[in-house]
C-alpha cells in the first residue's frame, strides 16, 4: 500500500484549536422611552444555541448592503440576534447540556474503578540481524475490566513484550500482568493478573453496541501529559471498515472527534453507561478524527479465545472484486436491469472459493443479503457498508450462502469461511524470525516487516521487486515462502563478498521464480 501524507497512527498527537472570528457590529438606534426587559445573560446565550447551531455565517460584512437598519443582515425585518424563547429554546439547550454532562460524570465514576494503566518493556526483533533483538524499550497504555477477571487493551500496546504490569487508579502499586490472547489483525488483547490484592475494589464494564451518528462518547485513559485518569468527550461521526494500522487489515471501525493522544490506546470509550469501543488509533494530518474498536469486533474476539483457548482470526473469502458501476460491464456480463453485484476478478488459491467460484462471476448476494454494484450492503438506518464486514464476522469454518451469476444464469452456492495467511507475512510479532546460514550466506523469508526495516517509506526506499510481490502475489499451496539471500558475512572471502548484490540478485532470481 503506498504511504501518504495522511497516515493512520496507533498513537496521535493533539489537535490545534480552531480560530475564533469576531461578528460584525453596528450601532444601535437611541433607545425607546420603555425598553423592554432584557433576559438574563445566560439565559440569552442558551436560547441562542439551537439557532446558531444550524446557522451559517457569512464574511461578506453588512457594510456591503444598503440601507440595513438594526436587525436587518441581508434580509429585511431579519433579526441578527434571535428573540429569547424561555419556552423552548431555554429548556432544550438546558436539557441538551444536562444530558451531557451527567454522561461524562458516569464516564468517569465508571472508569475509576474499571480502567488501568498498563506498562509495557518490549524487544522486537533485528530482521536485518535475524538472530538478535533491537533494545528494550518502555511504553505506556490504558485498559478497562471485563467480566471473567480479564483486562482488554490494544494488541500494539503488548506487542513484542518482555514483561506487563498494570496499575489501577489510586493505587501506586504495579501489579504483574500475563498475555492471555493477542489478535494483532483487529488490534486487541487479552490480559490476565493473578494478584488477589489487584481485584479488591474493582468493576468490570459491560458491552454496549454500535452508537448511533451524533451519539457522545467519552473516551478514558492515561494519555501523554500526566499521570491520572483523564476523560475527553466527542460524538459518532462515521461507522464503516477501516484499515487498522497495527495488523494492516480492512475491519470495521467508529471514527469519533474526541481526542486520542500516545497512552489511550486500549482505552474504552464510554457510551451511557456501557462501553462503545476501545481507543486504538487516529488519522495524522487531520482535525480531530480517532477511531474506536467497535463492539461487535470486541466480541468476536473474545467468543474466539474462549470456545478455541487462543485467538482464531477473522475470515476472509477470498477473492478480489470490481464494482459493477460502468453499464458497459454490466452489459457484458448479461446484468439485467434489476441485478446489483460485483465482478470476481481474482481467487485465492488456498481459499475455498477457488474450488467454488470462478473469475467473473457477478456475486449478487452473500447470505441473501444484496450486494450494490459499489460492493456495500445495507447497515442500519439509511447508512452502507462493504459486504467485507458480514465475512469478518462470520467463525472458522462457517459456511455462507452466495448467490452468483455465471453464464448468465443465476446459481446458489455454498462456501467454507476461514482464516487465510498470505504469501508473505503481514506482522511477526511475538516471535522471532527464522533463518538459515550457510557458508556465510544468510537466507530469510520475505516478510513485510523485513520491508520496513528499510525505514518509514520503505514502499519507495525497499527493493521494487520484493515490495510488488508482498504486496500482491497469491500462494499457491498451503505454506510457501519466498526465501531471500539477506546478507553475506563479512568473514566470508573477499572475493565473494565484493560480488556479494550479484549473487543477491541471481539467487533471488533463482528462488522467486522456480516456486
Amino acid at each position: 500500500m503506498r504511504a501518504s501524507t495522511r497516515l493512520l497512527r496507533r498513537l496521535s498527537s493533539s489537535s490545534s484549536p480552531r480560530s475564533l472570528r469576531r461578528l460584525p457590529f453596528h450601532p444601535s438606534p437611541p433607545p425607546p422611552s420603555h425598553p423592554p426587559p432584557v433576559p438574563p445573560l445566560r439565559t440569552l446565550t442558551r436560547a441562542l444555541l439551537p439557532h446558531l447551531a444550524g446557522a451559517r455565517f457569512s464574511t461578506v460584512p453588512c457594510s456591503s448592503i444598503p440601507s440595513l437598519r438594526l436587525g436587518e443582515c441581508g434580509a429585511l425585518g431579519t433579526p441578527a440576534i434571535p428573540v429569547a424563547e424561555e419556552s423552548e429554546g431555554e429548556g432544550e439547550a438546558e436539557a441538551v447540556a444536562a444530558r451531557h454532562d451527567t454522561d461524562a460524570y458516569a464516564a468517569v465514576e465508571l472508569a475509576l474503578d474499571s480502567v488501568v494503566k498498563v506498562f509495557t518493556v518490549s524487544s522486537g526483533p533485528n530482521y536485518f540481524l535475524p538472530w538478535q533483538n533491537k533494545a528494550q524499550r518502555e511504553s505506556m497504555g490504558s485498559g478497562f475490566v471485563i467480566s471473567g477477571r480479564r483486562i482488554i487493551t490494544n494488541a500494539h500496546v503488548v506487542a513484542d513484550h518482555t514483561f506487563v504490569l498494570v496499575r489501577k487508579h489510586g493505587s501506586p502499586t504495579k501489579y504483574k500482568a500475563e498475555v492471555q490472547a493477542v489478535g494483532h489483525e483487529c488490534d486487541l488483547a487479552l490480559l490476565t493478573v493473578e494478584s488477589e490484592e489487584f481485584w479488591e475494589g474493582m468493576n468490570s464494564l459491560d458491552l454496549g453496541d454500535i452508537p448511533f451518528l451524533q451519539e457522545a462518547v467519552a473516551v478514558v485513559g492515561y494519555p501523554q501529559g500526566g499521570d491520572n485518569i483523564s476523560v475527553t468527550k466527542g460524538v459518532v461521526s462515521r461507522v464503516e471498515p477501516t484499515q487498522y494500522a497495527h495488523g494492516a487489515t480492512q475491519l470495521m471501525a467508529i471514527q469519533i472527534d474526541a481526542a486520542i493522544n500516545p497512552g489511550n490506546s486500549g482505552g474504552p470509550a464510554i457510551m451511557g453507561d456501557k462501553v462503545a469501543g476501545v481507543a486504538f488509533q487516529n488519522l495524522s494530518g487531520a482535525e480531530n478524527i480517532g477511531y474506536i474498536i467497535p463492539v461487535p469486533i470486541i466480541k468476536r474476539f473474545i467468543s474466539g479465545v474462549e470456545e478455541s483457548g487462543k485467538y482464531s482470526g477473522f475470515c476472509t473469502l477470498g477473492i478480489s472484486c470490481q464494482a459493477t458501476e460502468n453499464i458497459q460491464i454490466r452489459d457484458c456480463f448479461g446484468m439485467r436491469p434489476e441485478m446489483t453485484g460485483v465482478l470476481v476478478s481474482r481467487i485465492n488459491p488456498l481459499s475455498d472459493a477457488y474450488k467454488i467460484l470462478r473469475k467473473d462471476d457477478i456475486l449478487l448476494e452473500f447470505d441473501g443479503v444484496p450486494v450494490a454494484n459499489d460492493g456495500t450492503v445495507p447497515f442500519r438506518n439509511r447508512e452502507r457498508i462493504t459486504f467485507d464486514h458480514l465475512v469478518s464476522m462470520k467463525k472458522p469454518e462457517e459456511i455462507a450462502v452466495l448467490k452468483v451469476l455465471r453464464d448468465g444464469k443465476e446459481h446458489e452456492l455454498t462456501v467454507t469461511l476461514r482464516p487465510l495467511q498470505p504469501l508473505v507475512p503481514v506482522h511477526q510479532f511475538d516471535k522471532l524470525p527464522s533463518y538459515y546460514i550457510f557458508a556465510g550466506f544468510v537466507f530469510i523469508p520475505l516478510t513485510q516487516p523485513y520491508l520496513h526495516e528499510f525505514g518509514d517509506d520503505w514502499y519507495n526506499t525497499s527493493p521494487r521487486r520484493l515490495c510488488e510481490r508482498a504486496l500482491r502475489e497469491l500462494p499457491k499451496k498451503a505454506g510457501q515462502q519466498l526465501v531471500i539471500l539477506s546478507q553475506v558475512l563479512h568473514h566470508f572471502t573477499i572475493s565473494c563478498f565484493r560480488f556479494s548484490w550479484m549473487i543477491l540478485m541471481l539467487v533471488m532470481r533463482g528462488w522467486l521464480n522456480c516456486r
